[in-house]
């Protein structure tokens, strides 16, 4: 926090503090949590296996269980993470069914 630095009014606090402090604060309150079948927090790059057998729609194709998936992406939704698997564009998991390796 430097000394010129502007100071914006926080609604929520009715409090005045730093700008940089603020938009942290709401960057904060915006990150949304995404957790795996055991509770493990889940990150953008992570890599995870799938505890069970699924059926992916519209490949015709059953992902097994144990099978490795390699580099998820956080999508905003605490239950859905996005992943590349070959074969299958556009695959969404829920949460619920991997573990973090």
């Amino acid at each position: 926090m430097s000394a010129d630095e502007d100071y914006v009014y926080d609604e929520e606090s009715g409090e005045w503090m730093p700008a940089s402090e603020l938009a942290e604060k709401q960057a904060a309150a915006n990150r949304v949590e995404v957790r795996d079948a055991v509770g493990n927090l889940l990150a953008d790059g992570d890599q995870v296996t799938l505890i069970k057998d699924l059926d992916v729609k519209g490949a015709g194709q059953t992902l097994k269980q144990g099978t490795l998936i390699k580099s998820i992406r956080l999508t905003g939704d605490p239950q859905e993470i996005d992943c590349k698997y070959p074969g299958i564009k556009g695959l969404v998991l829920r949460a619920e069914f991997v573990k973090k390796r």
